[in-house]
Order: C-alpha cells, then structure tokens, then sequence
C-alpha cells in the first residue's frame, strides 16, 4: 500500500510541476478580437484596458506605427484582450461598448475611447462621453441602454475577471509574443523597438 501510495504521490507532483512548466495557450478564440493575418506564423497579444493611461499612451504613440510594420503587412496577427484595470466602471462599460458595435466597429470603438480619456477623467461624465462615441458608430441611445444594461455590465466583469486570472495578468498593457510575455510577469509599455526584437525572435 505505501509503494502504491507513494508512486501516485510522485506521479501526482511530476503532474503539477509538468502543468506549472507548460507555456500558456496561445489559442485565439471566437471571443477575441483580432486584426491582420489570421495565418500569421507570428502572434501578439495585448491585454489592455480603455481606462489605463498606459494603454493609452501606447496605443497613441507606439499602435500607428506597429499597425503599419507588422498588421497591414501580415507579418502579425493582433489580437486585443480586454482588462479592468484603471477606473473600473469605464474599464468595464468601455469594453463592453466596444463589444456591442460589433467586430467590424470593436477597434474604432477602441481607439475612440482611448482619444476620449483625458477628457472622460476631467469630466466624470462616463455616460456622457459613452454615449457619444456609441452614437459615432451607429448606435441609437436605447442600443446603448441595452449593451451597459446591469445584467450585461455583471457577466461582462465576470467574463474578463476570468480571463485575466485564467492569464496571471497582474498589471496593463501586457504582451505576449507566440507565448511569451514581455517584460515579465509584471508586463508593461514596450516600445517598438523591444515588439520588433520579440517578434523577430518569433519568426526564427
């Protein structure tokens, strides 16, 4: 009995420490929202939040010309996860608008609300701001109504609360390349010089 005990014991642990050692899955899934190549040999992934300052200011400053280099020309495919972090009521209401224009509209969505931060923080009119870039895309105040609805607001929370424990993501923009995170577990801003190093490491 103790041999037996012990064995599944040591199977048991080899399991875990195989399990802990796996790399992350870089699976894209329907729930993604993704540009460029879907054949692409290389992925990268940002977990961001419309209510970080630090995704703002690289999706500003960094996106436009990481968009041109490696997404327009199919070299990367991009695929945008969202996060809450920052001000968690536009984090979530932002993420879900942007859900609710459709995948078509979801990174105009995006990026609008990202230019709109400064002046959502300066105002504190979140529903305000929301709801005119919801109606820049096409939507009629009760589409809008609907979309941030408490029911959709929960399991929207509830759906990105998951995927960032599922992801170990503590802290945004985060970046991950084929698998690999940037900067660390911690993650953080990366210039393009460092995505242009990650994603030619990739492509070897």
């Amino acid at each position: 009995m103790r041999s037996l005990i012990s064995r599944v014991t040591i199977v048991a642990a080899l399991a875990a420490s195989l399990a802990a050692c796996s790399p992350k899955s870089t699976e894209v899934t329907a729930e993604d929202m993704v540009l460029g190549d879907p054949n692409a040999k290389v992925t990268v992934i940002e977990y961001a939040s419309v209510a970080c300052p630090h995704c703002a200011t690289w999706n500003a400053e960094v996106f436009p010309a990481f968009k041109a280099k490696y997404i327009d020309t199919g070299k990367v495919k991009y695929v945008h996860r969202d996060a809450l972090t920052g001000e968690p009521r536009l984090a979530n209401a932002g993420a879900m608008l942007a859900r609710c224009a459709g995948k078509d509209k979801y990174f105009q969505v995006t990026e609008a609300l990202y230019r709109a931060q400064t002046a959502i923080f300066t105002s504190g009119d979140i529903r305000g701001e929301l709801l005119t870039i919801a109606q820049a895309a096409g939507m009629n105040e009760a589409q809008f109504n609907a979309c941030l609805s408490d029911e959709n607001a929960a399991k929207s929370a509830e759906r990105i609360e998951k995927m960032m424990s599922d992801n170990n993501i503590r802290g945004t923009p985060t970046f991950e390349v084929n698998g690999k995170r940037l900067g660390g577990e911690e993650g953080g801003e990366q210039t393009l010089a460092q995505l242009d190093a990650a994603i030619a490491e990739a492509s070897k």
